[in-house]
């Protein structure tokens, strides 16, 4: 009985089922995924890092948590400004499980900034970041030309900016020359087209000053001319840069880095060129003053010509005109005395040196050496004889002793030299065989015989 009461508690338990690791964290990534997606979280970055691939890490908190958020380099690019530690957000993205550490983390989509405006927040960052760096230093701006020639008018062809600065231009100069590099003031690709015009009228040396200008609008309608891009190309300008955007009230990052800052896109075509009232005004005030400058240094030239006049130089002038002539006569003097010793000792040289010249007989010293050849010659000659005499004695008594003691004079005696067919010459019996040919060697003659017989001694 109690077998089958364990039984029945058996067949009642529960089925296990074991988890892994890995399958229990992807499940609660899919929980987690489809629970808590494109939702908004507000809160505090900290621990800010961004990746050299572009993606963005940092982490998002409150008084009381924090949760890992990760910007993925697409969804970054997007971003006006980028964040930064201490900064309040609200973030929109979707929540996932990092599997390899099993830690949740939102996958941001969009960042906003709490409080201002990402491109407000924007303007600022890039803003503090350019002038630490010297590109509002106003020792790196350039001045502008009193009267340019030629004038670039950067701007869009169809607004009422190019119109404006057109109209005061041909009032104030008609016959200024101005060159208009259509662009897109607004939009995407807008500051592409600025950087171009601005590389384009550095290149080609077209102008003497560039004018910016832009009508105004919000701050997303000026944002081309808050592009890092467009203000390094302005500070990057060897040309000097006016900047004339929107209206009085508006600031840009162009207008911070512009050489020159005009209220409007008129107000800029006033500062390139001035009225030529106040360029006559100019003049006159230039000639007033050199008129006066030219009357002082008259009156200091008339007062020190009276100061030198008083003088006693000037009272006796024909004591002095005396005075100089005598010193001249005398220089004269001394300069005819001095050359006429130079003269007369380099004459002394010259003859001192004609004398050992003439001294020194170049044909008794050549026959000299003529006759110490013919001497040192005939002697070579009787020594050369001499030695080949005896060498010539040698040679002959070497040949009577190679005669004497040479085989022919054995031979003469009644001796004979036997050889065999090889031509070698017999000493030995033993060398032949009876019946070998024998060639035999007399003093005139030579005979060949056969061996009959051989006897040993």
């Amino acid at each position: 009985m109690a077998e089958k009461v364990k039984q029945f508690e058996l067949n009642l338990a529960p089925e296990r089922k074991i988890w892994s690791v890995a399958e229990l964290t992807a499940r609660i990534s899919g929980v987690l995924a489809s629970q808590f997606s494109n939702l908004w979280v507000e809160g505090e970055v900290s621990n800010y890092r961004p990746a050299q691939s572009g993606h963005l890490y940092f982490t998002l908190k409150d008084a009381k948590a924090q949760v890992r958020c990760v910007c993925f380099r697409t969804q970054a690019m997007r971003l006006k400004f980028r964040p930064e530690d201490g900064l309040k957000i609200i973030v929109r993205g979707s929540i996932s499980v990092y599997e390899p550490r099993g830690e949740y983390q939102i996958y941001v989509e969009n960042i906003e900034p709490m409080g201002l405006g990402a491109l407000q927040l924007a303007f600022e960052q890039l803003k503090k970041r350019l002038e630490a760096e010297g590109l509002f230093s106003a020792a790196r701006k350039k001045p502008l030309p009193l009267l340019p020639n030629r004038i670039g008018l950067i701007t869009s062809p169809r607004g009422a900016a190019v119109r404006d600065v057109v109209r005061i231009l041909r009032r104030r100069f008609s016959n200024v020359h101005l060159t208009v590099f259509p662009v897109r003031v607004q939009g995407e690709g807008s500051a592409e087209e600025i950087v171009k015009a601005l590389k384009f009228f550095n290149q080609k040396k077209l102008a003497d000053v560039l004018i910016l200008a832009r009508g105004g609008g919000s701050l997303e309608d000026l944002w081309s001319f808050n592009e890092e891009a467009v203000a390094r190309a302005i500070a990057a300008s060897t040309i000097p840069v006016i900047s004339g955007i929107g209206h009085e009230t508006d600031f840009t990052i162009a207008d911070f880095v512009a050489d020159v800052r005009a209220s409007t896109p008129s107000a800029a075509a006033e500062l390139v060129v001035q009225t030529r009232r106040e360029f006559d005004k100019n003049i006159a005030e230039l000639r007033s003053a050199l008129a006066e400058q030219m009357r002082y240094r008259i009156l200091v030239l008339s007062r020190r010509v009276h100061e030198l006049s008083a003088r006693r130089g000037f009272r006796r002038p024909l004591d002095l005109l005396r005075q100089q002539r005598q010193r001249a006569d005398e220089m004269t003097s001394r300069l005819a005395l001095g050359l006429r010793a130079q003269l007369e000792k380099s004459r002394r040289r010259f003859t001192a040196a004609h004398l050992r010249i003439m001294s020194f007989d170049f044909r008794a010293r050549i026959a000299a050496f003529r006759l110490r050849l013919e001497k040192r010659g005939a002697e070579l000659s009787v020594r050369a004889e001499r030695l080949l005499r005896a060498k010539r004695e040698r040679l002959d008594r070497l040949r009577l002793q190679l005669e004497e003691r040479g085989p022919l004079r054995v031979l003469e005696r009644g001796y004979a030299i036997a050889t065999d067919a090889a031509g070698n010459v017999l000493r030995e019996v033993t060398q032949v065989a009876l019946g070998d040919s024998v060639a035999i060697q007399l003093h005139r003659g030579r005979l060949t015989t056969e061996v009959k017989k051989k006897e040993s001694t």
